[in-house]
């Protein structure tokens, strides 16, 4: 029945008005509930009980499903005992029921637990059970029961073939089988020593070799083993318990304990039985009578408990009733201790189970700490699981990492703008091809980001601008959708000023720059000229408030001067890149007066919000889905290069391995040579007769001389075919190195990824060769982009990974990383110099699964890391200014200027258009 907060619901009884209409009125008109045959006087009533039922707060009993509503509950319970009933045994179902019939237990896993063990190695007429016979399982039907004292004389538990073909037992007269399976009062020792299933003898039948489980599945493949098995097939077997099981399916504790709950029930009261539905015991010939024995027990415990509520009872009440209560406690003395006695072994009993118990789990944890003791740490394992060991620091591994600069990461420590100076640079780096643009190293574009005077221009600055707005005509946009976000800001909180600027100046000021943005010419011969009123109208069109908060404040600076304009002082060493004072700008002016005032920070916003859009333009992904083609041409061509070279390395070890074997034979006939001419110089001239062999030893020696040239010329041969496919072999593993410098720029313009994470899941960056950039310049030189290696903090995910740990990882962090060396999450960090490089590089542990990866990706790029970042430090050098040397200089501070690097880059890939 379903349950409801594990109460079982129980049916509406009808109502003692109805039970007199049934008399007096049965034409009365009632609501009647046919899922559960309830009957209604109203319709309240009827809905009230219809809402109760269709509430998702019941739950099946069988299968223990919630969330349903009664009906879907009662239709689980009705389909898992028509399954249950199904599968299991009709031959146990009525030795079953009569054995839990009037049982007292309080638990019913404990009456499952006691049917179980009864009935688990006893076996009835007409069951079907599994047989097995030389090591193979039979399903077989059980035919005749042989009781221990009749049985036939197997007494092996090795199944005979029976010789008789009768199907009668052995006497004309039944004989009970299982007599004691019934009384669960017996003890299971008690039961097995006076009628032991092991003694008992089934003569089975082997079923036809269609109803073996299994069959037909790879018919062709057993086809021999299921022709040795199609022998048994029909025939009739003794055998015993020990070589006989049921399927798990049909009787196991949880199909047992199914059925018992499905068939019997019980009342609330205290030490009521176990009593079997009245439908389901005239249907098994189950006596619903209960016999006398058991009922004087059954009141006897009750009775018991009473007296033991009404003892508690009376306690609290006083005195009174002290000389009545010992009365009834001496009459109750003798039945109370029958009772405690039989409690008294119980608990003996359980007792005894609850420590084999304990005692058998003390061992297997005995053992599984001793394989866990013996089981040695397999490496690379979890960084953080490493812990270095006196061996490890004797060795010379390093215990602290170098510390990474935040201060010399181009913004100092303002991580927002680091990180959208790092994207933006990268973008317009990695996707150089499709942006006609020529690749500048990251020095460059931070010295054009501070540049600070009109005259003389910077072309690089100019040349992303006009880049990224003609990319940006390409990509839909709203028109004046800067203007239309201001106004909406004005109308929601208020037209305040910014740096004296109210929103209606600066709309009015917006309204006429910068409206031909999409079809303005910047040519490139003509330095682009133009393109700060450009970019205006490209920021006017593309953003807004939401995707730019800082477009107001940028847009007043680039359209309003203050009073009183100050001439920049011309120079382009680095300055700090926080915005200056606050100043009244009042006096409207064109934006290319103004860019060169704009503080580095807030063209970085602008660059950086240009390129999230230009990401989405089509030219970008017409380039990625190039890429791709061009990877996977690279991966065809790596396989057809790496199995010629190993083609070549197997010829060069047959040459070797021949050659090894000619010097061998070549020294074996040296030695036969050098016998033959000593043997000659020890011969003295004789007679005629003696000349005849001298001739035929002359004879042999030349054929020896001419099959040495033989050998030497075929050495020769071999050796030069063996420089040619070392020669071969080179050529191939160059073509590898550039295969892997090809994949590494295809591959950073569809993903940039990191070159691996450390321990604490900080992320090492090395921008350098990818996209349009690349590692190897013309003639070999060494080229870079960064010329630097870049730590990022952890991300928020992995940040959070590490709160988890059970240690305390900020201890750690403090000792291997150092209070300054720690860095917050996605907080940015750098290494300048090589020797700082290649001690974090030391310090990196193999053992880790992370620190591993990130060291071999070291070592496959060293070759290349290590001299860029020895070029851009000479290249620093080379460009340091002396003061001493400034001063004494009598060129103008213009000429000066243009000799900085990046006032010196030029677009070779530009492409002239309106």
């Amino acid at each position: 029945m379903p349950t409801c907060r594990r109460k079982r619901v129980l049916l509406t009884e009808p109502s003692p008005t109805l039970l007199d209409a049934l008399k007096h009125d049965q034409n009365r008109e009632v609501f009647y509930l046919e899922e559960t045959g309830e009957i209604f006087e109203n319709y309240d009533a009827y809905a009230a009980r219809m809402s109760f039922y269709r509430m998702k707060h019941f739950q099946c009993e069988v299968t223990g499903k919630s969330g349903l509503d009664y009906f879907q509950a009662l239709e689980s319970e009705r389909h898992e005992a028509r399954t249950m009933h199904s599968r299991f045994p009709d031959q146990l179902k009525a030795a079953v029921l009569k054995a839990v019939q009037w049982q007292v237990m309080g638990r019913l896993d404990h009456l499952v637990e006691a049917v179980y063990d009864r009935f688990k190695d006893r076996y009835y007429p007409d069951e079907k059970v599994y047989v097995d016979i030389q090591g193979e399982k039979y399903l077989a039907r059980v035919v005749l029961v042989y009781p221990p004292k009749t049985s036939a004389p197997a007494q092996s538990p090795a199944p005979v073939a029976s010789t008789s073909t009768a199907s009668s037992p052995l006497s004309d007269a039944p004989m009970a089988i299982h007599r004691l399976a019934e009384d669960l009062k017996v003890s299971v020792k008690d039961s097995i020593a006076m009628d032991d299933p092991a003694k008992y003898v089934y003569q089975v039948q082997v079923l036809e070799e269609e109803k073996q489980p299994g069959y037909g599945k790879n018919h062709e493949k057993n086809k021999g083993k299921e022709a040795s098995r199609g022998q048994w097939s029909g025939s009739l077997i003794d055998v015993q318990s020990p070589l006989m099981s049921r399927d798990r399916l049909a009787f196991s504790k949880s199909i047992l304990r199914r059925f018992i709950r499905d068939c019997v029930d019980r009342d609330a009261a205290v030490a009521s039985p176990w009593t079997v539905k009245p439908a389901i015991a005239a249907r098994y010939g189950v006596s619903n009578v209960m016999p006398e024995d058991i009922r004087i027990g059954v009141e006897t415990l009750k009775k018991g408990e009473i007296d033991k509520r009404k003892k508690i009872w009376e306690d609290k009440e006083g005195p009174a009733a002290k000389k009545r209560r010992q009365m009834m406690e001496e009459k109750a003395a003798e039945k109370e201790k029958a009772v405690a006695v039989a409690v008294a072994e119980q608990r003996q009993r359980e007792e005894r189970e609850r420590v084999e118990q304990q005692q058998k789990m003390k061992d297997e944890n005995d053992k599984l700490a001793q394989k866990q003791k013996k089981k040695p740490v397999r490496y690379p394992t979890e960084d953080l699981d490493v812990v270095l060991s006196e061996k490890d620091k004797r060795a010379g591994m390093k215990l602290k990492r170098p510390v990474p600069s935040k201060l010399a990461m181009p913004f100092g420590e303002d991580h927002e703008t680091n990180a959208a100076f790092l994207m933006s640079w990268n973008f317009l780096v990695v996707y150089g091809q499709p942006l006609h643009m020529s690749s500048f190293t990251m020095d460059d574009f931070e010295g054009a980001l501070r540049h600070s005077v009109i005259e003389p221009q910077c072309q690089l600055l100019a040349e992303v601008h006009a880049t990224l707005i003609y990319i940006l005509r390409t990509v839909p946009f709203n028109r004046h959708s800067a203007i239309m976000s201001l106004v909406q800001f004005k109308d929601e909180k208020g037209d305040d000023e910014l740096l004296g600027v109210t929103i209606e100046q600066l709309t009015g000021a917006m309204a006429d720059i910068g409206n031909n943005w999409e079809r303005a010419p910047l040519r490139h011969a003509e330095g682009r000229e133009g393109w700060e009123e450009s970019m205006v109208g490209c920021l006017k069109d593309h953003a807004n408030l939401e995707n730019f908060p800082r477009l107001r404040e940028i847009l007043t600076r680039l359209l309003f001067a203050p009073d009183s304009l100050q001439e920049p002082t011309g120079s382009t060493a680095p300055t700090p890149y926080t915005s200056p004072a606050p100043l009244r700008l009042t006096t409207p002016t064109a934006p290319g007066q103004l860019y060169h005032k704009l503080p580095p920070r807030d063209r970085v916003a602008i660059i950086s919000f240009m390129v999230s859009l230009a990401i989405s333009s089509k030219a970008i992904h017409q380039h990625m889905e190039w890429c791709e083609e061009q990877l996977t041409a690279l991966r065809k061509e790596k396989i057809e290069v790496n199995r010629t070279r190993k083609q070549y390395l197997e010829e060069m070890a047959n040459l070797q391995g021949e050659a090894k074997e000619e010097a061998k034979t070549n020294g074996n006939a040296d030695e036969d040579v050098v016998m033959h001419d000593s043997s000659e110089l020890s011969d003295v001239p004789g007679s005629d007769g003696e000349s005849a062999p001298r001739t035929s030893t002359r004879r042999s020696a030349a054929k020896e001389r001419e099959a040495a040239r033989a050998k030497a010329s075929s050495i020769k041969q071999a050796q030069a075919e063996h420089r040619r496919l070392d020669e071969e072999v080179n050529k191939l593993d160059r073509r590898l190195e550039g295969i892997e410098r090809e994949f590494r720029k295809l591959l950073g313009c569809i993903r940039v990824k990191p070159l691996g994470r450390d321990r604490f899941y900080n992320r090492v960056w090395w921008f350098d060769g990818m996209g349009a950039a690349s590692l190897i310049g013309s003639g070999g030189t060494v080229q870079y982009g960064t010329g630097r290696i870049f730590i990022q903090g952890a991300s928020e995910f992995d940040a959070e990974i590490l709160q988890r740990r059970e240690e305390n990882i900020e201890d750690r962090r403090r000792i291997e990383e150092g209070p300054e060396g720690m860095l917050a999450a996605n907080e940015w960090a750098v290494f300048n110099d090589l020797e700082e490089v290649q001690e974090f590089v030391a310090w990196l542990n193999p053992k880790g699964v992370r620190e591993l990866a990130l060291k071999n990706a070291f070592t496959k790029w060293w070759n290349h890391v290590g001299p860029g970042i020895r070029r851009r430090a000479a290249d620093l050098n080379a460009h340091a200014k002396i003061p001493e040397a400034r001063r004494s200089s009598r060129k103008s501070a213009a000429a000066e200027l243009l000799r900085e690097p990046y006032m010196q880059w030029t677009n070779r890939k530009a492409v002239n258009g309106s």
